[in-house]
Formats: structure tokens, sequence, C-alpha cells
């Protein structure tokens, strides 16, 4: 069956005024529509925690972008953040005997898992009131799959999961906007090394066939 996540969101947001969410943010350019969107409702603090990314420059450069981005944001209510461990050896481990799966499959869906995981075991530490992610902003990332993963994770830790689907709504179309009015830098792949592999071939092939 298939579920309007954005529908779900619409009826959590009814009855919001003011708690605490702790945000997992893949990136400031996809947390810049979401941070529009929600900080309207919620006090929000961004989780910056993707090991996946590679090299180290690349992740100096994305999570500075995040905090200049936040300083530069004006809100409702303020937003904090909060820069998870770069431990690069658990996106390894999740990763081992995945390195060849195609974009979007079995390894992303461990990555999810993973950075997931990670914000609902802060935000049950640090008492918020819901865990969430931008990833859903995202028109290549599986919505389905992160609001499967949330929900578990939500029963597990027994803390609120905020389902989304921040696509809709032009939430995509929204995040390239301020990402202009920003001047944000956007980066060309997912994160990891193997999804920037992909994109080298890609570039590759089209040089080939021009």
């Amino acid at each position: 069956m298939n579920i309007n996540y954005q529908k779900k969101l619409d009826e959590i947001l009814k009855n919001i005024n003011g708690e605490t969410l702790l945000l997992h943010s893949c990136c400031a350019p996809c947390s810049s529509y979401v941070l529009e969107y929600l900080s309207n409702y919620f006090k929000i603090t961004v989780f910056y925690y993707n090991p996946n990314i590679s090299p180290d420059t690349e992740y100096e450069k994305r999570v500075k972008e995040q905090k200049e981005f936040i300083k530069k944001f004006k809100s409702k209510y303020p937003i904090d953040i909060i820069e998870g461990d770069y431990d690069k050896d658990k996106f390894y481990e999740i990763s081992n005997g995945l390195e060849n799966e195609i974009e979007g499959g079995k390894r992303c869906f461990k990555c999810y898992e993973l950075r997931l995981k990670a914000t609902a075991g802060v935000a049950k530490e640090k008492n918020y009131d819901y865990f969430g992610t931008t990833l859903t902003v995202s028109p290549y990332k599986n919505s389905k799959k992160l609001n499967e993963i949330g929900e578990l994770l939500q029963n597990e830790y027994g803390i609120n999961y905020l389902f989304s689907d921040f696509k809709k709504k032009n939430g995509y179309k929204r995040s390239i906007e301020l990402s202009k009015e920003y001047n944000l830098y956007r980066q060309d792949y997912c994160g990891c090394e193997f999804s920037k592999r992909l994109k080298i071939k890609e570039n590759d092939y089209e040089k080939e066939t021009v």
C-alpha cells in the first residue's frame, strides 16, 4: 500500500507549537527548504551526522557550509546544530560486501539506517520530542524506505519520528531556489566514494559520447 507521507506530516504539524526536533541533515542545500518549512513549527537542532562523505576535504566543506547557512538563515525559532562524529569506519562496516551495489540500492538503505539510528539515539539521550531527516527532499532518495526505517526506530527508541516527503509541494525546487539565494555549495554526488566513482564514470561517458 502506498502511503502519502506528506499527509502524515500535515496531520502531525496540526498539533505542533514549538516542540523540539532533532533534524538529521545531509547538507546545507537539502536543509534549506526543510528548515524554512519546519522552523515555523518546531524548535530545531540540526544533527550533522554523515560518516559516508568522502574525502575528508569534502566533508569539511559540507559541514562548514551547513553551519554558515544556519547562521544566516532567519527563522521563527532559533536553530542550533550538533556535529556528530565523522566516524568513517562505521560507514565502511555497513558497506562491506555492498561496494558494487547500484546507487539507491541496498548500500544506500544501510547508510540511511546508520544515520537515522544515530539521530534517534541522540534525540532519545537529549529528550527531544521528535527526530527526522532532510533526506526525503531529494528525488534521488527513497522516501518510502527512509520513512519505514524511521518508523522502526521510533518503536525501538520510544521517540516520535517525523514522517515526511519533503520533495512534495515543490520542496526540491524550493531548495534549489534557496541555494541560489544563499549562494550555497551544491555537490554533484551524494557523498560516499562509491557515488563519487559513479559520477566520474558518468562524466567520462558523456565526454566520450559528445
